[in-house]
């Protein structure tokens, strides 16, 4: 199913309107809004309002390397203390979010120091006074065990212990705080064969099978609250077409608007069950059906190929969430046998399909640079987390996407016909989504935790409408954006790309820059962008309008762009572009004309001298200027070189004659590394006049540790030295970490392009690692005019 109507490359389509992302769009084979539309309706937007780091919330005697994480989050009734579950600390963390633009730290509850070391907290929710806490406690598969801790939300202290009977997964709790239903899993053991010892490792059945607890919670009193094992019908479960339906195995519960019923996931048995919340009766079981996808890539090879098929696969549901008291959601992560990369509305008492997002997500993930290649050959956007909720009287699901790091927003008040509204950048990994009705909030706690990659556990917080608009973030997300073109089989799809390293304004129109990618995406696409509109009350993202494949030799090519410079058509002079092309040795780092056509067609390899002293940090950025005397290009090498100051002290800019081949080298000296283990280096360098450069110099560090993001210039000497090294005086002009930290999420880590566009405006561009350790949100900035930057 095409989730995205054509877009003609340069120009609008003449048909459809022009959505939030600049991108013509209209409704498209019954899907309702394509998530190229966006809303543009007055106070829907959601900003980003903050990213708390929740290792900043761990004891004061545990290492902040250590893994701490943000799976699922509960709020309080006033909505000012948020609770999560922290399973690899074995905690729970406590948050005030009264200020969501500021949340703040009020520590954790260990549940090692209330049970044993085993136990881990899957999930959790609020009822008056009280926290509660499932817990898994089991140490086998076989022999699953857990607990629900009733936690008193003041004094942080366990006022009760309710044994499961099994091993637990997810709670909901009824509005009226009447009731609360657990899903209890009994996950199988993916390392062992099935019970009837055939099949593949992990394969169902795998005895226990799972089932429901229903908690009955008579008063405000703990002690008066009892467990009711419900058992879920075998031969109910097989009528209905569920996969090994003797293994039950719930994963994830949800209570209707009205009290009345709670739906659960089976998700490795592909199927959903509806019960009553009172009787715990089974009123209706379905199968979650198959999908089969066209248009999507299928392959971990580094392209962006949205011409691959795959055949009906099982949605298996994760998440799940009514719509009303009619139908159900699902986000459809898949397991052991499927996953979609979509989400599902059903009608719950038919278990009919009413709408399907098809490939709307894969292409969503394309169109904002969030396509993670990785996982392109399993289940690709992986969509996992799902809440619905009313805010402001509008119903809207909020779908996260466990792979891309995004949370897509849709009104769904129209359970038929859901309108995408805008698409949320979070961490990675984003698990559990809560919004906060009462507040206009959306929490969304993110549990990839790795220190040595800088990538942390966060809770993310967003606000909708114009109250929060004054703590919002700048630029809001995304900032850039692909139009749409047609693929090979005549499909229209977004323009497909990632890891934008680079920077160069067009020298011929004032607003078009070009981009290149970088070793992350291969073939090497060369990208036109439009910053048409960029600017004013009204700004829209600038736009990816156009793709130039790099080729050689008649074939595409992979090369590790890292710097571009659009050439100035003249005579003796077709245009075309000057990469800096960095070598996984010293002898591959090479400048590389291409034709405007994305034609190889000469490379140009640094003098043997200065190749020899290079490690893995080569070129970094290239730029260059045309006078009387000819064309010369300046070429920044990221760090020193092992023959001149080992790979501190400065690094080297080199100015390369094309006429002649000559090289002269500069020496730029970098600032001191502020932490352990970090380095300092360049990461682009374009001309601000014809005797001044500008280059980025950066840090290694991200999120809250970054340092260094900024632009300093260096003025040229008129004669320079063809023999040595020539040092340059710098002058800081631009410290950009203040407009990476003001979106409000993680700071990024690679500030990597930087050109002065034909408008007089200064941008900047962040380099997102193809989605590969880091969150994956690339940062298109418009730093200001030139000519009050660089005086």
């Amino acid at each position: 199913m095409s989730a995205f109507p054509a877009f003609a490359v340069g120009q609008q389509a003449a048909t459809g309107s022009t959505g939030a992302f600049g991108v013509s769009t209209s409704s498209v084979n019954g899907v309702g809004s394509a998530p190229g539309a966006g809303s543009t309706r007055p106070g829907e937007t959601f900003h980003r309002l903050a990213t708390y780091p929740v290792f900043l919330n761990a004891p004061a005697d545990v290492d902040p390397a250590d893994e701490t994480v943000a799976e699922i989050s509960a709020i309080s009734e006033d909505g000012n203390t948020l609770v999560h579950t922290d399973a690899a600390a074995r905690r729970i963390g406590f948050l005030d979010i009264s200020d969501p633009a500021a949340p703040r730290g009020l520590g954790s509850l260990s549940l090692a120091e209330l049970g044993s070391q085993h136990d881990e907290p899957t999930s959790v929710a609020i009822v008056g006074d009280y926290v509660l806490v499932v817990v898994d406690s089991s140490t086998s598969f076989t022999s699953p065990s857990g607990r629900l801790d009733v936690v008193d939300l003041a004094t942080r202290t366990r006022v009760r212990s309710i044994d499961l009977g099994g091993q637990p997964d997810s709670i909901a709790v009824t509005h009226d705080g009447a009731h609360a239903v657990i899903a209890m899993e009994n996950q199988r053991d993916e390392d062992v064969l099935a019970d009837t010892g055939e099949g593949e490792e992990g394969d169902l059945p795998q005895a226990p099978a799972g089932f429901l607890q229903f908690v009955d919670l008579p008063s405000a009193d703990p002690a008066t609250w009892q467990t009711r094992p419900v058992e879920l019908d075998v031969a109910a479960l097989s009528a209905a077409g569920l996969d090994t339906p003797q293994d039950a195995e719930p994963e994830y519960v949800s209570i209707n608007p009205s009290d009345t019923k709670v739906a659960v996931t089976l998700q490795e048995n592909n199927g959903i069950a509806v019960l009553d919340v009172v009787s715990g009766e089974l009123e209706n079981v379905f199968s979650a059906g198959d999908v089969a996808l066209e248009g999507v890539d299928v392959a971990d090879d580094g392209a962006i190929d949205q011409t691959g098929s795959l055949e009906a696969a099982p949605r298996e549901p994760d998440a799940i969430g009514w719509v009303d008291d009619e139908h159900v959601a699902t986000a459809n992560e898949g397991d052991w046998k499927g996953g979609t990369r979509g989400w599902t509305v059903f009608e719950a008492a038919t278990g009919d399909v009413v709408w399907d997002a098809g490939t709307q997500l894969e292409e969503l993930a394309v169109r904002v640079g969030l396509h993670n290649d990785d996982r392109a050959g399993k289940k690709g956007v992986e969509m996992e987390g799902l809440a619905v909720a009313t805010l402001d009287g509008v119903r809207y699901a909020f779908v996260g996407s466990e792979r891309s790091n995004f949370v897509a927003v849709y009104d769904v008040s129209d359970p038929a016909s859901p309108r995408f509204v805008q698409v949320l950048a979070t961490t990675n990994g984003p698990e559990g989504i809560l919004p906060v009705p009462a507040r206009n909030l959306l929490v969304v706690s993110s549990e990839e935790d790795s220190a040595k990659d800088g990538v942390r556990a966060s809770v993310s917080l967003f606000g909708k409408g114009k109250r929060y608009s004054a703590a919002a973030g700048s630029p809001a997300f995304p900032s850039i954006v692909s139009a749409d073109v047609r693929t090979a089989t005549g499909a229209s799809k977004p323009i497909g790309w990632t890891a934008l390293g680079a920077l160069s304004a067009d020298p011929a129109k004032r607003d078009r820059l070009w981009t290149v990618t970088d070793a992350a995406k291969s073939p090497t696409s060369i990208l036109s962008v439009s910053t048409a509109g960029q600017r004013g009350k009204k700004a829209r993202p600038v736009v990816i309008d156009r793709e130039i494949v790099v080729t050689e030799d008649g074939e595409p090519v992979g090369l590790d762009a890292e710097g571009i410079w659009a050439r100035p058509s003249a005579k003796g002079r077709t245009g075309g572009f000057w990469l800096g092309v960095e070598g996984a040795t010293g002898t591959e780092n090479a400048l590389v004309r291409v034709s405007a056509s994305g034609r190889v067609e000469e490379r140009v390899s640094l003098p043997d001298g200065v190749a020899a002293g290079l490690g893995k940090w080569g070129i970094e950025g290239v730029t260059g200027t045309v006078d009387r005397t000819g064309e010369h290009l300046f070429v920044a090498l990221q760090r020193g070189l092992t023959s001149d100051d080992g790979v501190g002290g400065y690094a080297r800019i080199g100015r390369y004659d094309v006429a002649t081949g000559e090289w002269t080298w500069f020496g730029y000296p970098l600032s001191a590394p502020t932490a352990a283990g970090d380095w300092v280096g360049l990461s682009e360098v374009t001309m601000v006049d014809r005797d001044t450069l500008a280059v980025i110099e950066r840090d290694k560090l991200n999120g809250p540790a970054a340092a260094l993001k900024a632009v300093y210039t260096v003025d040229l000497p008129r004669r320079a030295s063809s023999e040595g090294v020539t040092m340059l005086d710098k002058e800081l002009a631009i410290d950009v970490l203040p407009a990476l930290r003001a979106t409000n999420g993680w700071a990024q880590e690679k500030l990597e392009g930087l050109t002065i566009g034909g408008d007089g405006h200064v941008y900047a561009v962040t380099d997102n690692d193809g989605v590969e350790d880091a969150t994956g949100e690339s940062v298109f900035l418009d730093l200001g005019k030139a000519r009050k930057l660089f005086r």
